[in-house]
């Protein structure tokens, strides 16, 4: 594969997120349980892309697990306090920006510390988080989406240290780029 046909594909998924809007989550009740949770990050492009970006991050700098760890641990804080009611101003746009700034890292192969970068998952995971738990406030609903969050950022992972690091930046790139247009859709 070109690099040129590497651009082409980062262009059209970028551009593939404008049809996004028109998706719908599965769940969205108290109702909802652990399908509609296992389905909600695999349904909503903001989680798909920051969950998968996380791994791939990771994955990139071969360090610990701590990273999708944490991500997992602070997602689970983050919506306890959703489910609580507690709301994070501007948390539609944070989410959006994580996904930009995960897919910069990406494409930079930025390599910080272990604690800035694991601090810096945390803070990202709690946003996410908290939008699961106003959205799927059941608790059956957060054993779901834990399920499918674990399952993304250790498929993230697994690609961010097979895929040929050209291709891993291009994804970055793209990543960043589809952050930015969920960033103008806010």
């Amino acid at each position: 594969m070109t690099v040129r046909s590497l651009k082409h594909i980062a262009v059209l998924a970028s551009l593939s997120v404008l049809a996004l809007p028109a998706m719908a989550h599965p769940g969205h009740a108290e109702t909802a349980g652990f399908l509609a949770g296992l389905a909600h990050p695999f349904t909503g492009l903001d989680h798909l892309l920051a969950m998968l970006g996380v791994g791939i991050w990771g994955g990139q700098q071969r360090r610990s697990l701590a990273q999708p760890a944490t991500f997992l641990g602070m997602m689970l804080l983050g919506a306890l306090a959703g489910m609580a009611g507690l709301g994070i101003p501007g948390l539609e746009m944070g989410i959006a920006a994580t996904v930009a700034l995960t897919g910069m890292a990406i494409a930079l192969a930025l390599a910080l510390p272990n604690w800035l970068g694991v601090s810096l998952v945390g803070i990202f995971a709690v946003a996410h988080g908290n939008a699961h738990g106003h959205e799927l406030p059941a608790a059956s609903a957060a054993f779901g989406f834990m399920l499918a969050s674990a399952i993304l950022l250790m498929t993230g992972r697994f690609a961010g240290q097979v895929m040929a690091e050209r291709v891993v930046r291009v994804s970055g790139a793209a990543m960043t780029a589809a952050g930015l247009v969920l960033m103008g859709m806010n």
